[in-house]
């Protein structure tokens, strides 16, 4: 079971040094890991013990992206409690930039209780109600660090609630303005939406504002009332004018890519999975370090491919261990596992 922290997903990162960061919109948990893997989530009180994980969507690809060796900063907001310093005591020391988190007097740092089962796949609860990362104001962001990004990343747990719905919505108009990138991946987390129809209109309220969209094959079936993800003309109905790359990821099989110009799959790393949590956003971390480098990718279907296969071998690795961010890899690693790699 796992315990989180966390803050808005208006969080802001950047991804090599050689170029301007790209900023990470998100929430960020501290997360405790149960020591031992329950299927239903109602064992977890069962659970003899609880490890602390500190994560969040956003921050987890911030600190993948540093890992990897690029440059990333984070906004967002937590508690003014002790899980709250612990995080940003976790960003400055993983070298991601803090200076656009902020405390919160008034609320505490949420928490994410997760459930592991014994092929690694988890189960979320939440505890918040509100919790701080609800409670980020538009006037509080740092809209200076967002309009020097890259490359924006962002998620959609910001629109559940307001303000920080307001200030999630203003954070990516600043950084769309500002000739910024666009990066989006849903992370779709059905308990914290009032219902599963607000769940998918908020998801989609801000679609077509995107440049690259990361979603998994649940969340196609989600977003398309129960269409089949793994039909391409499913998945091409996601795409709009604004889309540059739509990724579908899919665990251990790799992942497929859609762009207007081609479309195709990159097989996966076959790992031994422990603790799926954060895989994704691992994923996230390794595509947007290569793109960062070098948007020309997005034109060119074969180096595509190959920092898709870099991506790819980040969130295999990081489900070898349990806790998102202590098992994020370096750029060394995903080096020595890219041999591998079924093209």
């Amino acid at each position: 079971m796992a315990l989180r922290a966390a803050a808005p997903p208006c969080a802001a990162g950047h991804c090599l040094p050689s170029s301007p960061p790209p900023r990470v919109g998100g929430r960020r948990f501290f997360r405790p890991l149960a020591s031992a893997a329950r299927a239903p989530l109602q064992k977890s009180a069962d659970a003899p013990a609880f490890k602390k994980a500190p994560g969040g969507a956003p921050a987890n690809v911030a600190v993948g992206i540093a890992r990897l060796g690029g440059s990333a900063a984070f906004i967002g907001k937590v508690g003014d409690d002790e899980f709250g310093y612990m995080l940003s005591d976790m960003l400055k020391e993983n070298n991601v930039n803090n200076q656009g988190l902020l405390f919160d007097t008034h609320a505490r740092t949420a928490l994410a209780f997760v459930t592991l089962r014994s092929d690694g796949e988890r189960e979320f609860m939440f505890y918040r109600n509100p919790s701080a990362d609800m409670l980020l104001e538009e006037k509080e962001l740092d809209l200076d660090l967002i309009r020097k990004a890259k490359i924006f990343h962002h998620g959609s747990i910001s629109l559940i609630t307001e303000p920080c719905r307001t200030a999630h919505i203003a954070a990516s108009k600043a950084a769309k303005n500002a000739g910024v990138l666009i990066s989006y991946d849903p992370n779709l987390r059905l308990p914290l939406w009032t219902s599963a129809d607000d769940a998918r209109d908020g998801i989609l309220s801000i679609w077509d504002t995107a440049d690259l969209i990361k979603v998994s094959a649940e969340e196609i079936s989600f977003l398309t009332n129960g269409e089949d993800p793994y039909d391409d003309s499913v998945v091409k109905k996601l795409i709009h004018p604004n889309t540059k790359l739509l990724l579908v990821t899919e665990g251990p099989d790799g992942c497929r890519y859609y762009s207007k110009e081609f479309s195709g799959k990159v097989g996966g790393l076959k790992v031994n999975a422990v603790d799926t949590t954060g895989a994704g956003d691992a994923f996230v971390a390794g595509i947007l370090s290569q793109l960062a480098l070098d948007f020309s990718l997005l034109q060119d279907e074969a180096r595509l491919r190959e920092a898709l296969k870099f991506a790819n071998v980040c969130g295999a690795l990081t489900v070898t261990e349990r806790g998102a961010i202590p098992a994020l890899p370096t750029r060394q690693q995903v080096a020595d596992a890219l041999t591998n790699v079924v093209a």
